[in-house]
């Protein structure tokens, strides 16, 4: 699908420079609002839409009724109860411990790898994997450049390093047991009604399915363990021998795979 970029409504200097700024970067075509609403470019472009806000970045789907913007999602919560000693169905499974290594093969909203920065602390490292070119801009622009109405984890933010990537193509490029974590969640591959807040992610993410040569590289790249999440029906727990945790009364379920498993 092809992506124009733009203003928002009432263009700035700051939000024009930011919107060409983004144009060349992401080699997308930049084109003046004049007055028209995002729905009329859309139409007449038959384009997904960047917008440049005055504090953040809008994109636009043309088969999404909402925008994507970054935000923490479920992070915002999760990371509270943490904070007060509960436990993260997440953190439990990835038995993360500070200064480990963690790869998100399928960042989203980073939401997972804000609970893994807290786990990590300072001395760990976080990198995240994002397929489409416009969300990884987005969510660096977020990040790194306090694009976004959410500063509320910034120092977890800083912790996060972007990836423009898919997972497979960036795991090959590392090498054999440098990451103590990889976490895989393709989120499409059963669609949740209760996931609400993932909708506009939901249309304009690309739509992976977990394989053979994603899971090899992912237990090839792992130190200590592999972790997916995935609908509690998913038939990939049994396909690719993860060990499945059951949680009664949850739509998705987590499964491992540790490092002894596939090392001996």
């Amino acid at each position: 699908m092809k992506t124009i970029v733009t203003t928002a409504g009432r263009p700035t200097d700051l939000t024009i420079q930011l919107a060409k700024n983004a144009s060349s970067k992401l080699g997308l075509p930049y084109i003046d609002r004049q007055k028209r609403t995002v729905t009329q470019l859309q139409q007449h472009y038959q384009s997904d839409v960047l917008v440049a806000a005055k504090s953040r970045w809008e994109y636009h789907g043309l088969k999404s009724t909402e925008p994507f913007f970054y935000h923490p999602s479920s992070a915002m919560f999760r990371l509270k109860r943490v904070a007060r000693g509960e436990h993260d169905p997440f953190l439990d499974v990835c038995q993360l411990q500070p200064g480990d290594s963690f790869l998100d093969c399928t960042l989203g909203y980073a939401s997972d790898s804000l609970l893994a920065a807290y786990a990590v602390c300072e001395t760990g490292t976080i990198h995240g994997c994002e397929a489409n070119p416009v969300l990884a801009f987005i969510l660096n622009e977020a990040f790194h450049e306090g694009r976004t109405d959410h500063m509320e984890f910034k120092t977890l933010m800083n912790r996060i390093q972007i990836i423009s990537s898919d997972a497979v193509t960036y795991l090959k490029q590392l090498e054999d047991q440098s990451v103590d974590v990889v976490y895989m969640d393709p989120m499409f591959e059963t669609s949740i009604e209760e996931s609400v807040n993932i909708s506009p992610l939901r249309a304009l993410g690309i739509q992976d399915t977990l394989n053979e040569e994603w899971v090899h590289e992912a237990k090839r790249v792992a130190k200590k363990r592999v972790v997916l999440k995935a609908h509690y029906t998913s038939p990939w727990f049994e396909e690719f021998d993860f060990n499945q945790i059951k949680r009664p009364n949850t739509k998705f379920h987590y499964g491992f795979i540790e490092k002894a498993a596939f090392n001996n």
